[in-house]
């Protein structure tokens, strides 16, 4: 089975490709203009066992919160079809990461339905060019659509970058158990018998 997917975005705002192998390795390079990101989906990548290529070119000259969010759909909807029809898949995941002072916990449940709760304490700020708001909208963008749930909390941390960085690292490893595949799962693990 090859879960792969590639996906193109182009408005008048963004121009995004995305590229996603859910049985890699950490391969793959991003390239957003967002310094922060492209480092933050470097550890979803690698900690996520995902090969992963994001080319992604925005109006940066407002901000990033367009290709932050953008990025987020793409990437969301390469996972959505990669997954296919979800047979098979372990379904759940959750991990909590420590980064220095900061300690995140994420739980993802690959259910066919959009959602996310984030609850982090983020002083505003920024990171390079990435607002500290804007990991709440990444992640929101990719919940929705890649059609899953998933929580996140940050539940210690002085250190915005600290704190964010511990929030993808936990997303990355909750979400390499939900995508994995369950050798002992025949079908899709649902009573419903589907998850699309």
């Amino acid at each position: 089975m090859t879960r792969t997917a590639e996906i193109d975005r182009n408005t008048a705002e963004t121009q995004v490709h995305v590229s996603l192998a859910l049985d890699g390795a950490g391969a793959g390079v991003r390239e957003t203009g967002v310094g922060f990101l492209d480092h933050m989906l470097d550890l979803v990548a690698r900690h996520g066992r995902l090969d992963l290529d994001v080319r992604a070119s925005g109006d940066l000259q407002t901000g990033a919160h367009h290709t932050v969010e953008d990025v987020g759909i793409c990437i969301g909807q390469a996972l959505d079809r990669a997954l296919g029809d979800r047979a098979g898949i372990t379904r759940y995941g959750h991990a909590v990461v420590p980064m220095d002072e900061a300690r995140a916990a994420c739980a993802i449940d690959i259910s066919g339905r959009g959602l996310l709760s984030f609850d982090a304490p983020l002083a505003p700020g920024a990171i390079g060019n990435f607002d500290h708001e804007l990991a709440e909208e990444f992640f929101r963008a990719f919940a929705s659509n890649a059609r899953l749930t998933l929580h996140i909390t940050v539940e210690s941390g002085t250190n915005a970058h600290h704190m964010i960085e511990a929030s993808f690292k936990a997303f990355a490893r909750a979400l390499r158990t939900a995508t994995a595949l369950d050798p002992t799962e025949q079908g899709v693990p649902s009573t419903k018998g589907t998850l699309t």
